[in-house]
């Protein structure tokens, strides 16, 4: 076994052969895809680069991927470079899909975050980042697609530092050249650090040249800014920037590897990865300054309770359900060794895969450091750890965000309703930021998620995975209704047959009850004039009818007072009070003026401050009513607007909610009360009620 302490000095240095894990994650077509296909050819991983508009790219390889043109879930792909064995976590962009890049955040040891060169559009890191931050993840920003860039790195360094909580550190200025229509394009860059400059190739690494003159004003600019925000964490640095030392290369190559390690600072590069430029400059920055696993764990604080002793200990960050492999567990080794056919805990280690995009290579042994796939281990789910004492939750493991947006779900041949339901269950373990579940007041399947995308991918798995083809709709509203006068009834239920006939007489009182009261039974009933052991049928009676009203809606917050009644010592049996109880509401209730209620929910709805008035005026187009905004807890530049709003104006709003926030607001619902509706809103409701029901 090998022994933690051990493998903290003997592996955790650069072409050690020890094993971390890189997670690429950024905004929906930031190209996180592309800049691994440049990775993995780059390391001698494949021969020859994918593409993601032709379908031929490692990641984003699963069939509804495909069919989008965009990564819907976690893709894995191992390499060897320079004696080191990384894993690369290629993970959705979506805000839709954005638990299983929370999944894999969990488990990295370094993050790097990938944008697109536009100022505009760097709110879209904000949720990413805040994540990142808040777990303290060393992590680089690789601003890509620098070849297209319109905006001067310089600007877009500021606009990345209003999302960032850290400070961040350009390592390399662009070398640009005039366009023959006028414009620019960036052909290389120069490395702060060393000073040299590079000319980017189509492919492969770039030529060092000689520093061009009319870049050296900037790139002095740049690196003296550099350095003194390196020589805020280092006070030998500070002296010699102040006494005008120029500092030893070795002494900003340790400073930059302390702090990023240390989460301090945010290493920002430079680079195209659709066509390889900077991604060697990437990977040499990961090799030295990435930490090794044992430091990762010890940061999450997993290996509190032991596991020095060379133990094993491992943790699920993702399920996966194959055809062909079944339940395959993603786990990260944290320490020791798994082997094939070895008793972890209680648990049989079965069969060990190795993923790299969709192939599955079969292995005997992992190290800790190592991701693996952990097939058929029915009881271990994402967010649990494995080790010698069983599994047991990881204690920060990223709880799933509240769903956003609900279909109501059904499966097209009603034989396969068995089956959608085992089927729902996988979908589920596989993404647990879907949820789905039996609504009793409207006799719908609901199924809830992050976005009308994310349900449709669902949708997607279920038919071509599963063999459950789905139909989805808005879900109903589940309306109520009550009354808003008293009344008395009398109700008689008589029916003579060829044996023992059937009677019942009572009399009721029915009056209102203040909103959120429900229903109350009260018993009136003196002198026996209805006997007690039909007293119970009475009430069950009217509760029965309460279940649709004149309206068609459930019935609450009314009083029903039996006061009076007769009976047959030879007729009178328990179905016949029950009888005459739904006979006295069913003619009663329409005298009541019955009323529609809708409910009302309390929305708190999260989003970048400079979009809280569009919020606003969204909420108040639906019916809102506008209850206050503050700021968000722990969200720089964020607000939360707070308001009552009809459950039938949220069915769509995320959708609205993200086109006025560039894609990252959010909201969260609770149920607040009841309250009448009336007019034609309530007129369409009641008639699209008595459709449903008579079809």
């Amino acid at each position: 076994m090998t022994d933690l302490k051990t493998e903290t000095i003997t592996g955790g240095r650069p072409g050690s052969g020890a094993h971390r894990v890189v997670a690429l994650c950024g905004p929906y077509l930031s190209g996180k895809t592309s800049l691994l296909e440049s990775i993995l050819y780059a390391t001698g991983a494949i021969g020859r680069r994918g593409s993601t508009r032709a379908g031929t790219s490692i990641g984003d390889a699963a069939p509804e991927s495909r069919k989008r043109g965009m990564g819907t879930e976690i893709n894995v792909a191992s390499v060897d470079y320079l004696g080191d064995q990384w894993t690369f976590l290629d993970v959705p962009g979506s805000i839709e899909f954005q638990h299983d890049a929370f999944a894999a955040l969990a488990v990295c040891d370094v993050a790097v975050v990938v944008c697109e060169p536009s100022p505009e559009r760097v709110v879209a890191l904000a949720p990413l980042l805040k994540c990142i931050e808040d777990r303290h993840i060393p992590h680089i920003i690789f601003v890509n697609k620098i070849d297209s860039a319109e905006a001067r790195v310089r600007d877009m360094l500021s606009a990345l530092q209003t999302v960032s909580n850290r400070k961040l550190v350009l390592r390399q200025v662009p070398i640009r050249r005039p366009t023959n229509d006028g414009g620019e394009e960036t052909v290389g860059y120069v490395d702060l650090v060393s000073e040299r400059a590079y000319r980017y190739k189509s492919s492969g690494a770039s030529d060092l040249i000689e520093m061009p003159a009319e870049i050296l004003p900037r790139e002095a600019e740049a690196r003296r800014e550099m350095l003194e925000t390196l020589s805020e964490f280092d006070d030998t640095l500070l002296e010699q920037l102040i006494e005008d030392i120029a500092p030893e290369k070795s002494l900003i190559y340790r400073d930059l590897h302390d702090e990023f390690g240390a989460d301090k600072i945010v290493p920002v590069l430079l680079g195209a990865g659709d066509r390889e430029n900077g991604v060697r400059r990437l990977l040499k920055a990961l090799r030295h300054d990435t930490p090794f696993a044992a430091e990762t764990a010890k940061r999450r604080d997993l290996l509190t309770n032991g596991a020095t002793n060379g133990s094993a200990v491992t943790e699920c960050f993702k399920v996966l359900h194959q055809s062909h492999a079944g339940k395959l567990s993603l786990c990260r080794v944290w320490s020791g060794t798994l082997t094939e056919g070895q008793s972890l805990g209680g648990h049989r280690i079965g069969a060990m895969l190795r993923p790299f995009g969709q192939r599955l290579d079969k292995i005997s042994e992992a190290r800790s450091g190592e991701l693996v796939a952990l097939a058929k281990m029915e009881a271990l789910s994402a967010g649990h750890t494995l080790s010698a004492a069983g599994i047991a939750p990881s204690a920060d493991f990223p709880a799933a965000a509240p769903a956003v947006f609900v279909v109501a779900l059904a499966a097209k041949n009603r034989n396969d309703e068995v089956k959608l339901s085992g089927a729902l269950h996988k979908i589920v373990e596989e993404d647990p930021s879907l949820a789905f579940e039996a609504r009793g007041e409207t006799h719908e399947l609901l199924l809830k998620g992050q976005g009308e995308m994310h349900l449709k991918v669902a949708a997607d798995k279920l038919a071509g995975r599963y063999n459950v083809a789905v139909e989805t709709a808005t879900p109903r509203v589940a309306y109520r209704e009550t009354i808003q006068a008293g009344a008395q009834q009398h109700a008689r239920y008589k029916r003579q047959t060829g044996g023992h006939g059937q009677f019942a007489d009572i009399k009721v009182e029915i009056r209102p009850l203040p909103r959120g009261s429900g229903f109350r039974f009260v018993d009136k009933i003196v002198g026996g004039v209805v006997p007690r052991n039909f007293i119970p049928a009475v009430e069950e009676g009217l509760i029965e009818y309460l279940k649709e009203g004149p309206l068609g809606q459930p019935v609450v917050d009314i009083e029903v007072k039996l006061f009076d009644g007769q009976f047959h010592a030879v007729d009178s049996s328990e179905m016949s009070f029950k009888m005459a109880a739904r006979i006295a509401m069913s003619e009663a209730m329409p005298k009541c003026r019955p009323v529609l209620l809708e409910p009302i929910l309390k929305v708190t709805v999260a989003g970048p401050s400079d979009s809280t008035p569009r919020l606003q005026r969204l909420i108040s187009g639906r019916r809102g009513q506008l209850l206050g905004y503050d700021t968000r807890a722990g969200w720089n530049g964020w607000d939360e607007v707070s308001a009552l709003m009809p459950e039938a104006e949220i069915a769509d709003m995320i959708v609205e909610i993200r086109s006025v926030t560039q894609g990252v607001g959010t909201f969260r619902t609770e149920f607040d009360h009841l309250q009448e509706l009336s007019g034609r809103t309530a007129e369409r409701i009641v008639e699209e009620t008595k459709k449903r029901q008579a079809a």
